[in-house]
């Protein structure tokens, strides 16, 4: 048999979202909620993966590279869907289907359902799970050997008898087929139900009518398989997300100190002996390094190396770039910078489109003045330059190596290596003037 292809039906809008975006795109801990099922296919070994979208082609801007986009011309089910993508089908490889607006499913949980396929023999596979609370779930009805009998809808009452309403094992939508008897059915579905829609669980029947056994994998956890049809259900599978987020980085040697108060999205990379203090949150493709303490902070699509320090309440924005043993302080924000191996900003400062230099030591108060106005320009501070405290650097300006810079200044113009830079005026001061008369204060001023 081919390596298995994987079909992601996604071309559904989710009015019950009540946005203007697409269901599928709404993010779930930094990743789109299309993609979730895409990378685990694609984790899961799979030969090909294909997009099912809507006319509007809203998923093409975002999917990885190799996978495949069809489009389902008009919104006539889910068999339809599946239907749009005949031709990406292998009569010789199993197909399996997924759904995009149920995320969680696992590379693992793939893998195993693909191997229960393949083990039954059965022309289909379906994936089943058993919930505390099955209510809207179609019910599943197994015959004495195990097989899948029938699955019993129940949205509506008398749908179901009482002792089918007892059944916990619920269909999931998520089916593996033979790609040759899934050819074969597909063109037999018929649109003549209320709905005047394509569904795929017809194909089940057509199949069990020719005499086929069906098969059933059920799933140990169901929250693996759990879909999302609203923001009360995005919130729900984002809580069990997050949680498996942490639990892997804290498996791999990560101190998350209190996980209910901790964001960290699904692309975060975190080293061992790194330790994530309360209230901080990490997004995007950020990597942080070993033997990091981050402490209430907020960072987006940054590198923190080896041993550094940052925080408490510390804004890292795209582009930073934290060497080995850097440290950045209370309430600094730094943007599109490099900070050098063992270098400071330690509080109370802006640090954007600059390069510091290892060592550097930068005061309290210090800001990189990048924008003129028009353009963004950079500031270059070298190695081992101390910093006066409420210091402005006025870019395109470039400050030596050793050079110092005096509190309270501007720079405008470079500082060579070693000299120090003084940008302020002389301090003048009028003698007894706290004595002065109000009217004489009034004419000083005016």
């Amino acid at each position: 048999m081919s390596a298995p292809t994987v079909l992601v039906l996604a071309a559904g809008q989710g009015t019950r979202m009540r946005s203007a975006t697409p269901k599928v795109l709404h993010e779930l801990c930094g990743r789109p909620m299309v993609l979730w099922p895409v990378h685990a296919a694609l984790q899961a070994g799979a030969g090909k993966v294909v997009v099912v979208d809507s006319p509007a082609k809203a998923l093409a801007a975002i999917l990885p590279a190799g996978v495949e986009l069809v489009v389902q011309r008009e919104s006539n089910g889910t068999g339809g869907a599946v239907a749009a993508a005949t031709a990406q089908i292998d009569p010789t490889a199993a197909v399996m289907v997924l759904s995009g607006d149920v995320p969680l499913v696992s590379a693992q949980a793939i893998t195993e359902l693909l191997a229960a396929h393949a083990t039954a023999g059965a022309p289909a596979t379906m994936a089943t799970t058993v919930l505390p609370d099955p209510s809207g779930y179609g019910r599943v009805v197994r015959d004495s050997a195990g097989n899948v009998q029938r699955v019993v809808e129940t949205k509506k009452a008398g749908d179901a008898r009482p002792e089918e309403l007892e059944l916990d094992e619920v269909n999931t939508g998520i089916y593996v087929f033979d790609g040759a008897a899934l050819l074969k059915a597909l063109p037999q579905l018929s649109a003549d139900n209320a709905q005047g829609e394509l569904y795929l669980p017809q194909v089940l029947d057509l199949m069990r009518a020719e005499g086929h056994a069906l098969a059933a994998h059920k799933v140990n956890d169901p929250g693996l398989v759990l879909g999302v049809n609203d923001r009360v259900a995005l919130a729900q599978v984002s809580a069990l997300a997050q949680q498996a987020i942490h639990e892997r980085h804290m498996r791999a040697g990560v101190t998350i100190v209190n996980p209910a108060a901790t964001v960290i999205e699904v692309d975060v990379e975190i080293g061992q002996d790194t330790t994530i203090e309360p209230f901080t949150t990490i997004k995007g493709t950020t990597r942080i390094g070993s033997g990091a303490t981050i402490r209430q902070a907020y960072i987006i699509d940054s590198v923190i190396e080896d041993g550094v320090s940052v925080g408490p309440f510390a804004y890292l924005r795209p582009g930073t770039h934290l060497h080995a043993g850097a440290k950045i302080g209370t309430f600094v924000e730094v943007k599109n910078s490099s900070i050098g191996t063992g270098a400071k900003v330690p509080h109370l400062s802006y640090i954007g489109d600059a390069d510091v230099g290892e060592q550097s030591n930068l005061g309290a108060g210090t800001i990189t003045a990048n924008y003129d106005g028009k353009s963004k320009h950079r500031t270059t501070i070298g190695k081992r330059v101390r910093g006066g405290v409420d210091t402005s650097l006025v870019a395109p300006v470039t400050i030596g190596d050793d050079a110092w810079t005096a509190a309270g200044s501007t720079i405008t113009k470079d500082v060579p290596p070693g000299a120090l830079g003084v940008g302020r005026a002389r301090q003048h001061n009028i003698e007894e003037y706290a004595k002065r008369p109000p009217s004489a204060l009034d004419s000083e001023e005016k």
